[in-house]
């Protein structure tokens, strides 16, 4: 499954928002109202949950400086990703795209797209906060 949100322009520098991205505390200030935890588990891995929904683990897999950061399922239960592409427009501006990529059978893939892609553009929203 493959979910994919507007990209975002956001006031900082690529390296600016690349820096906040991978310093895994700061997603609690990009995480929806209804955030229910949040909690840093170690310097690469963060537990979150969001009211009416399972508690998820997500721990920095991939970062490549100042255009990708890549989050992934700590558990391989069920396995997706979710990376940030970083572009630079310039000293002071830059894009954020976000996107989605899990492997889900079916009938869970319905049941989850919705509420991902709420989830995810909140997040792409929220990228004025950094």
């Amino acid at each position: 499954m493959h979910v994919e949100v507007a990209k975002k322009k956001v006031g900082k520098s690529a390296q600016e928002v690349f820096e906040f991205l991978t310093d895994i505390k700061n997603f609690e200030t990009l995480m929806p109202d209804n955030i229910d935890k949040f909690e840093v588990l170690d310097e690469k891995t963060f537990r979150f949950a969001l009211k009416g929904m399972p508690e998820i683990v997500l721990r920095l897999k991939e970062q490549q400086p100042h255009d990708k950061v890549v989050l992934g399922a700590a558990s391989d239960k069920l396995p997706f990703t979710l990376t940030g592409n970083i572009e630079s427009l310039g000293d002071s501006e830059s894009e954020v795209g976000l996107s989605f990529e899990g492997e889900f059978n079916a009938m869970m893939a319905m049941m989850i797209k919705a509420p991902i892609t709420n989830f995810m553009e909140t997040l792409s929203a929220n990228m004025d906060r950094i």
